[in-house]
């Protein structure tokens, strides 16, 4: 049984750095995958920021900070919100490189453009 037992902790120990090496590599794509998320915030009559450049499989986040109903539209139909209330959100991960302009459908004045490039 200690022979086994032995056997064991020295197969745990012999992997550990295994273990370690595969952690390592794979950190900087963890990190770069929690920091694929931008947030549009809607205030005061404005997407703000109104222009933005991202890379794809970034997430944006709109937030309706005023307090009235407003909606995400792009002009393509590429993606569409329902109206948001204050405080709801409307989320869209962007994959493919591309210009996509966008308003909000009750006040069209609203507008931004979100710039997908490699």
């Amino acid at each position: 049984m200690t022979f086994i037992s032995f056997g064991i902790s020295r197969m745990a120990w012999m992997a550990s750095p295994v273990l370690v090496g595969l952690l390592l590599v794979a950190a900087p794509q963890l990190a770069a995958a929690a920091t694929s998320e931008v947030t549009v915030k809607i205030a005061n009559f404005t997407f703000s920021p109104a222009d933005l450049t991202i890379t794809p499989g970034t997430t944006v986040t709109w937030v309706n900070n005023d307090d009235i109903p407003h909606a995400v539209v792009e002009t393509e139909k590429t993606f569409r919100s329902k109206a948001l209330d204050t405080d709801d959100k409307f989320s869209f991960t962007f994959t493919n490189p591309g210009e996509f302009s966008y308003f909000c459908s009750l006040h069209p004045h609203m507008t931004g453009k979100i710039t997908v490039k490699k």
